[in-house]
């Protein structure tokens, strides 16, 4: 199994959160790329985010950025 460019989207959105605080969240402007925006989505959806253009992170999505955050430091991701 590998990572869908769909994925690979909401993963590096989730990335943009500050994992310090869930008093931070972030809002997906509709002028952002198409594929930010169905990433966004996907992330309310999945009850990640509690807005569908971003808003702030669900208990479940801050548990989701620390496993994206880990990852993303093993590949040395920026």
């Amino acid at each position: 199994m590998s990572f869908s460019p769909d994925s690979m989207e909401q993963l590096n959105l989730l990335l943009q959160f500050d994992s310090a605080t869930l008093e931070r969240g972030i809002k997906v402007h509709s002028n952002a790329r198409p594929e930010v925006i169905a990433a966004c989505r996907s992330l309310f959806d999945k009850g990640m985010v509690d807005q569908p253009d971003g808003g702030y992170l669900t208990d479940a999505g801050f548990e989701a950025l620390a496993h994206v955050q880990l990852l993303a430091g093993l590949f040395g991701a920026n």
